[in-house]
């Protein structure tokens, strides 16, 4: 409908063709948190809407039925069965169907992909459709709460119905699930809505579980290994009201909640929260926003929460609720430092640790070697020329996978096949450089060979129910040694698993990331938190050739983490100061170049810093800088002099320098980041205040 006051000319506008739904599928509320998150995250509204929605209430067709779906054995479909006229898949889901007709929901989790082959059966006749079956549901009786998490419960409970952000801060073990477990009971008590976030898909199957065990009503689950019908069955469930507990990872958030009653954010500070392609967005941020509109408390709970949440408890906007003991009388596990240096090394495995899980496996115990960092070597190196695999894309070292017999790129996810000379100078020299997953699992299998070595990483579990499964085969007393990336760093519970060998410590300590010290502390607590949940005691080993770094001596200090207090506010970067990256995107690196220098006006009161791909390679970077800054300013070789005539008064750092180039050298990263000058909490970290 054209208006006479409208901005746009009535000749531009299109006529509608047809209305698609009979309602809108968006209320007013999710509306208006979609423009928000829209203009905060600089995203075109189409691109923030078509998120909202899952891919098949998108297109033109009628809604999915929402009704509860039942798939039962025909006679036809057991004389099938009884003939073995049926293989794969259609076996299975008959086989699946012989005891009892079951939901949809179940036999997603038993047999995922099973609609493939419920669309060859049904128009054969062998399963159909019926009527939903009542089965009444055992509820598991609810521990009781100690004080600390009563407190937590209290607390946010006594906000249900009115807007309010806390922060759980629990060390790992300390029973932050049975808060959440006794908050969405209260919800649904009064008749409301609640939201459960989790970061990762494999935490979504026992985290269903313990909801149903519990609470004994149905639990809706949205995350991107569903198929688009099922997605879209329980985002209509819960746009209706008829969904009382919606369950699901970072997309989730998007999930209408017309009868909303708390919404928690689990792990928050975890970085699978953060879209970074097409529509950029933090699932955390866009939760609180959410709960403000909705006039409803929202829960961030971590046992490392991030320095954002910290910096907003400290500034009044999130209330803070603590949980500083395991329950019971576990004990935390106790941390060592392994020094790598003058040891020989067995494929990156110190003979002390080496010697540790030995000693583990001959007690029945568990093991978890945590390596962040799948395939089998992360390079590819010629011993004659120094040549090695670099994406042709990205122009990063492509990781050798050798099960896969392929070089990818974890970046774009460039596949080549893996060169048998080498394609600088021809020799047959070609050497794997450092160790993945992958090599870990070969040497430990090698070393240890009659006890089971499971590699848990994206690799092994692509298949839904293979992480569980898994999972499940751990949960006994049996000895096992676990290779495994940060899919098993958070909310796992194997109560035989005593022992946590970290051997990827120098990484973080060694990177050029301003976050690399917050997310090696929040990786070494996460991951430290898996040993000795039982009765039996726990022990983490971290591998590294620096055992008197600051940080390291840190984490053995203190119980918490630390870097709370440190939030960079010298240095300029978040949570105390609000920043936006600029990323120019080419076929070449001319023209990306060209166009970002077009485009980098800063903004009154605001300052300018080229950050370097490589610094400690770089020499043409700020000299009149402090130690943090000169490993990201890059110059001209021409104009590498001293410019502290264009420092400001009382800052030492370069501000709008224009002998400053964004382009200058070799190993200059074609991305600017903009910081503003005035302390103000990150923009990113402050959503209730806005």
């Amino acid at each position: 409908t054209w208006r006479r006051d409208s901005a746009i000319g009535k000749s531009r506008l299109k006529p509608a063709i047809q209305a698609l739904d009979d309602a809108p599928l968006l209320d007013a509320e999710l509306m208006r948190s979609l423009a928000w998150a829209a203009d905060y995250w600089l995203g075109a509204p189409g691109e923030a809407y078509a998120n909202a929605l899952p891919l098949a209430l998108r297109e033109p067709r009628p809604l999915p039925d929402t009704r509860d779906e039942t798939w039962a054995l025909t006679v036809s479909g057991q004389s099938a069965l009884d003939a073995g006229s049926r293989r794969g898949g259609s076996r299975d889901l008959l086989q699946a169907l012989v005891a009892m007709p079951l939901a949809a929901t179940e036999l997603s989790e038993r047999l995922p992909g099973w609609r493939t082959a419920a669309r060859r059966l049904a128009p054969a006749g062998l399963i159909e459709r019926v009527a939903a079956r009542s089965v009444a549901t055992t509820v598991t009786t609810a521990p009781a709460l100690n004080d600390e998490q009563q407190a937590a419960v209290a607390a946010v409970a006594s906000m249900l119905g009115q807007f309010q952000p806390f922060l759980l801060d629990g060390v790992t073990g300390s029973g932050k699930t049975e808060v959440y477990l006794a908050l969405i009971a209260q919800a649904l008590a009064q008749g409301r809505q609640a939201l459960l976030l989790v970061p990762e898909i494999g935490l979504a199957p026992q985290t269903v579980r313990r909801l149903r065990e519990r609470l004994g009503v149905p639990v809706e689950v949205l995350h991107s290994n569903l198929s688009e019908g099922d997605r879209a069955r329980a985002w209509l469930r819960a746009r209706n009201g008829e969904a009382r507990v919606i369950l699901g990872t970072r997309s989730a958030v998007f999930t209408p909640l017309p009868q909303a009653g708390i919404l928690i954010v689990d792990e928050e500070h975890d970085g699978a929260y953060k879209q970074q392609d097409g529509f950029r967005y933090h699932a955390r941020d866009l939760a609180v926003v959410r709960a403000r509109a909705l006039g409803v408390p929202v829960l961030l709970g971590s046992g490392t929460p991030s320095l954002e949440s910290l910096a907003n408890v400290v500034a009044g906007r999130y209330r803070g609720l603590h949980l500083r003991a395991r329950p019971g009388a576990v004990r935390p596990p106790q941390v060592q430092i392994v020094d790598m240096r003058a040891q020989r090394l067995e494929h990156g495995l110190s003979p002390t640790l080496l010697s540790a899980v030995a000693d583990t496996v001959a007690r029945g115990e568990q093991v978890l070697v945590f390596k962040n960092r799948r395939g089998y070597a992360p390079v590819l190196l010629c011993y004659q020329c120094s040549w090695h695999a670099d994406c042709p894309r990205c122009e990063r070292p492509m990781t050798l996978h050798v099960g896969r017999r392929q070089l990818i790129c974890h970046h774009c996810d460039r596949r080549a096949p893996v060169p048998t000379v080498c394609p600088s100078c021809g020799a047959t020299e070609l050497k794997p450089q450092g160790q993945g997953t992958e090599r870990l699992e070969e040497a430990l299998t090698t070393q240890f060979p009659t006890v089971p070595v499971l590699r848990i990483d994206r690799e092994t579990t692509r298949r839904r129910d293979t992480f569980e499964q898994l999972l499940d085969g751990l949960r006994n007393d049996a000895p096992a040694i676990l290779v495994g990336t940060q899919m098993l760093a958070k909310g796992h519970d194997l109560p035989n698993l005593t022992l946590v060998a970290i051997v990827g410590v120098d990484e973080g300590l060694l990177s050029v990331d301003f976050r690399a010290g917050e997310r090696l502390a929040q990786t070494v607590v996460q991951v430290a938190g898996r040993a000795g949940r039982a009765a039996k005691p726990g022990r983490v080993l971290l591998q590294t050739h620096h055992p008197d770094h600051p940080l390291l001596r840190q984490l053995l200090a203190q119980a918490t983490p630390p870097l709370r207090r440190n939030c960079w506010p010298s240095a300029g970067w978040p949570c105390c100061r609000r920043s936006v990256i600029r990323r120019c995107c080419g076929p070449r690196r001319t023209s990306a170049a060209t166009s970002m220098r077009s485009c980098m006006r800063p903004t009154p009161h605001c300052r300018q810093v080229t950050r370097c791909r490589s610094p400690a390679r770089c020499r043409r970077r700020c000299r009149c800088a402090p130690v943090v800054i000169a490993a990201n300013c890059c110059w001209r070789a021409t104009v590498a002099v001293p410019c502290t005539r264009y420092c400001a008064p009382g800052n030492p750092r370069c501000s709008r320098c224009p002998r400053r180039d964004g382009s200058a050298g070799r190993w200059t990263s074609i991305r600017s980041i903009f910081t503003e000058r005035r302390h103000r909490p990150a923009l990113h970290a402050s959503p209730g205040k806005l």
